[in-house]
């Protein structure tokens, strides 16, 4: 068992891996590695493809890789589906633009799932495809364009995408270009991008709408997780490392908000990724919010949410170093002022109470002071203007690239985790 220390590193105070973290994967890691993931739902009526129009689509994604490889894979998605649902076939290609349908046409390859073109997904299953030699450099985009001839019963997708896909009637997932298209702003029926690293290893991000990127720009990877995927790459040290969004917009720790709750999606989204060495979690602000979002109550209501909420990450820790994987808690940004929340005066205590314990020793791995870096000095239960994005309650881009550049890549290198 290592000795508990403190290091002090910009806004992170490591201390320690007393959990035992790698005990479990020291020296068995898999040559693959998870490069892009994204939480599944079901998505809100809204935030959803018509069904005549999920009837014989093409439908073109474009995913922003964080670690690179020459071999990949992709995984389909049908977690939420009701019925089985059948790929006829999926394609993936370079895309031209970020922003645009068009591929490069030289680059496009089929994939094929145990040797055949097409696959059928079970109902409430995720399907890797077979490995796919495919060179995709660190934080490059690959569009993957899939067809299925009949509509899901119930989709499966991540409405907060910030990145817009595309589809069309018929099988054109060859075509370098969907003139025709229609537009959204979602994803869909697709999970996880892995690569081929023996060196790699994967940092998830478990998190709510401030880690999915309420505030960012649509076309832009410029989340505090792609931030944070950047910096990885400027490191030798640090270069194999996938970074992992797995942010639901109103997601909760204790209730299903928007998507399950975080405790309900730990094993899916946190457990199962591929590579998985180190979780980050931002969950709560929502938890908090909602509890007076309409008035106050009680001091022990206040007490008994912020008891559970405290329990939730106890939690989450056990789960997490059951399977050998360090966690680092981040404590939850101010939100007064928020019109959204209304939070009161007991509101932001709470969360001061809960931050202090996420700072204690002898509970998480490691602490990110997100609350330390984006306060304001002058009025410290509200976020720091030039961070925010307007609502009081998300950053700003500006305030995302802060909290990117503020995480020390030592804490994924300090050797005293891998003991």
């Amino acid at each position: 068992m290592p000795t508990r220390s403190k290091l002090c590193v910009a806004l992170l105070v490591t201390v320690g891996a007393a959990c035992g973290c790698y005990a479990q994967s020291a020296g068995t890691n898999s040559e693959w590695v998870g490069s892009w993931t994204s939480s599944q739902q079901i998505p809100e009526p809204q935030n959803s493809i018509a069904a005549e129009d999920m009837q014989d689509v093409t439908l073109r994604q474009i995913f922003h890789l964080s670690v690179g490889g020459s071999t990949l894979r992709v995984r389909l998605s049908n977690a939420f589906g009701s019925q089985p649902l059948h790929f006829t076939s999926v394609h993936i290609a370079r895309p031209l633009s970020a922003s645009s349908p068009k591929i490069d046409s030289a680059t496009d390859r089929a994939l094929t799932f145990s040797g055949e073109p097409d696959v059928m997904v079970p109902a409430g299953a995720d399907y890797f495809s077979d490995p796919i030699t495919f060179p995709a450099a660190p934080l490059s985009s690959v569009a993957v364009t899939l067809h299925l001839d009949k509509a899901p019963v119930s989709e499966t997708g991540h409405p907060g995408s910030r990145a817009t896909s595309y589809y069309v009637h018929g099988d054109h997932v060859a075509a370098a270009d969907l003139p025709d298209a229609k537009r959204v702003d979602h994803w869909y029926q697709v999970s996880g991008i892995d690569v081929v690293d023996p060196n790699g290893a994967a940092i998830v991000v478990l998190g709510d709408s401030i880690t999915d990127g309420h505030g960012a720009t649509t076309n832009d990877d410029n989340r505090w997780t792609d931030v944070l995927a950047e910096r990885l790459q400027e490191s030798p040290a640090t270069r194999d490392f996938g970074a992992l969004n797995e942010g639901i917009g109103g997601n909760h720790l204790l209730t299903d908000g928007l998507g399950p709750n975080a405790l309900a999606r730990f094993d899916r989204d946190v457990l199962a990724q591929t590579g998985v060495r180190y979780l980050i979690v931002l969950e709560g602000v929502n938890d908090l919010g909602g509890l007076t979002r309409d008035g106050d109550v009680s001091p022990a209501a206040h007490s008994g949410l912020v008891h559970r909420i405290l329990a939730a990450y106890q939690q989450i820790i056990l789960r997490a170093h059951a399977d050998g994987v360090c966690v680092f808690g981040a404590t939850i940004l101010p939100f007064v002022g928020s019109e959204y929340y209304h939070p009161l005066h007991s509101t932001d205590a709470d969360r001061q109470a809960i931050n202090n314990w996420i700072r204690a020793p002898g509970h998480f791995d490691g602490v990110i002071d997100f609350d330390k870096l984006t306060r304001d000095p002058q009025h410290p239960e509200r976020l720091l203007p030039a961070y925010d994005s307007g609502d009081h309650l998300h950053p700003s881009v500006t305030g995302y690239r802060a909290m990117g550049e503020a995480i020390p890549l030592t804490l994924f290198t300090n050797q005293s985790a891998h003991k």
